[in-house]
Formats: structure tokens, sequence, C-alpha cells
């Protein structure tokens, strides 16, 4: 490990974008070895960190488009999605759009997993490494339900250690829902949609109906507010609205009632005009 160097690290990221490797693979793969190599350096097994003397950085990722589905493509979505063979897609995508879950989270939860009683789904692993509990409305609950009962039809079990979405070919989580997506998208045109936009979606329906940033901050389960702050755009400008509550609720007050500003009573008042010096 100490023989290795930052031209080497150089070498091993143009190896893999020689081979195909997306831009944010690499970046992933990068950002766990520099991990590796100052655990390495904590410890003392090596004195510098080669990731640091690399010259390459990290890669230019581009920015991802927010696609937010309007009502009628999230219908001839959800149309799409109910005609396709694959058994459990129209619920997994509905569930996404009504959870704002993402794909991952949704895929591999577990039947102990949800709390029908208190409204949630406990997710012990997600993206940011934490734990989160997803609040859950009833219509997501009455999902839930529809897809224990078809898993029951299609003789799958249903136990607390079962896995919500069972592939019944393996009796295992599916690996990945984007291949029956892709499909179903396809059929209506909705080449530009990706899975991880009906959690876009999701955020933009709670704000345009009122939800301020920390509850969909909490609703994500983001850990800092900066990741729902690429939201911000969508929030009605608010602000001088805002302020005139402060206005209002001093005016009301019988303080302010009884003070009137000077400048009022000079110009409304005739008496307190000046009069001229010249006769």
């Amino acid at each position: 490990m100490s023989e290795i160097c930052g031209e080497d690290i150089d070498v091993w990221m143009t190896e893999q974008i020689g081979a195909q490797y997306k831009p944010s693979t690499v970046n992933k793969h990068v950002g766990l070895l520099n991990r590796i190599f100052n655990v390495a350096l904590e410890w003392e097994y090596i004195k510098t960190n080669p990731v640091s003397k690399a010259i390459i950085k990290k890669l230019p990722t581009g920015d991802h488009v927010q696609r937010f589905l309007a009502p009628t493509e999230i219908r001839d979505l959800l149309d799409a999605c109910n005609r396709s063979s694959h058994p459990y897609l129209y619920h997994f995508i509905k569930l996404l759009l009504l959870t704002g879950a993402r794909s991952s989270e949704m895929r591999l939860c577990k039947w102990r997993d949800l709390d029908m009683v208190s409204s949630e789904l406990f997710i012990g692993l997600s993206k940011n490494g934490r734990s989160r509990r997803i609040i859950l409305s009833e219509a997501a609950l009455n999902e839930f339900s529809v897809v224990k009962l078809k898993s029951n039809d299609l003789g799958l079990p249903i136990n607390g250690d079962n896995w919500v979405f069972i592939n019944p070919k393996t009796n295992r989580p599916y690996t990945s829902m984007h291949l029956a997506f892709n499909r179903a998208r396809a059929t209506i045109g909705f080449y530009s949609v990706r899975i991880h936009d009906l959690r876009h979606t999701y955020a933009s329906l709670l704000i345009n109906n009122g939800a301020s940033i920390y509850e969909v901050k909490q609703l994500l389960g983001h850990h800092h507010i900066s990741m729902t702050e690429r939201y911000a755009h969508l929030f009605p400008n608010t602000l001088k609205e805002r302020s005139e509550i402060v206005a209002t609720s001093l005016f009301t007050t019988s303080d302010f009632k009884k003070s009137e500003h000077p400048l009022s009573v000079t110009q409304h008042d005739p008496s307190h005009h000046s009069k001229s010096p010249i006769p």
C-alpha cells in the first residue's frame, strides 16, 4: 500500500475511463479508495494519501436535469405500468410516487419493516448510510395491502422476513426494476423519464400543495437541508407576504393603534401647516 503513488491513481482512473465506466462511477471508486487510504493514514500504515497527489481529482458528471411529472403524465405512466406483464411494476411505481422513497429502499424492504399501526415504513440503511422512517398515507397503506394480496395469489411467502417485492422466479428481491420500467415508459414515449424522477415529482407535489422546506426534508429523509434546497426554485416567493405578517400583528395592538407617524399629521392636518413669512 505504501508503494502506491499519485501517478498510479491517475493511471487507474484513466483505465476505467477507457473501459467506458461512467464518470460518476469512477468518482465513487476514487472516493472509496480515498477513504481506505485515509484510514490507513490515520492508523499510521502509510505517511501520505496517494489520492491527494493524483492530477485527476474528480471527473465532471454534468448536472442532472430534474424532471417533474404533470398529473396527466403520472396517469399515463401508471397506465403504461399497469399494462406491463411484470407482476409488481404498477404497484412499485405507484408506491414510489406515494412515498417519495428511493427505488432501492422500496425494492429491498421487507414486510416486517411495514408498521400499519403507526403508518410507517422503516428503512434500515438509506443512501446516506442512516436509517429512516417513511411516513405512509392511507393510499400507500392500501397499496401495500394490494401487494400482499397479489403475492398471496401468486403463492409467494408474505411473512415478516420476506421481501415485499419478491421475484417469483428466484424468491429473492428483484435486482432492478429499471428494465421493466424502461419498457413501460417506451410504450408512451417517455424516454427521458427516470425512476428517480418519481422522487422529484413527489417533492414537487408536496411543495405545490403548501409543504414547507423543512417538511419536504423530513419526508424525503434528507440528512442535510442543502439536499432539499435543490427544490427551492419550486417554492412560491412568499417573502413579501410573510413580512406583512409582522406589520399586521403590530398594528392590531393598542399601542400601535394610538401612535401615528408624525409625517402623517403634517401631511393631512391643515392646522399644522406653517405660515409664510411673506405678508
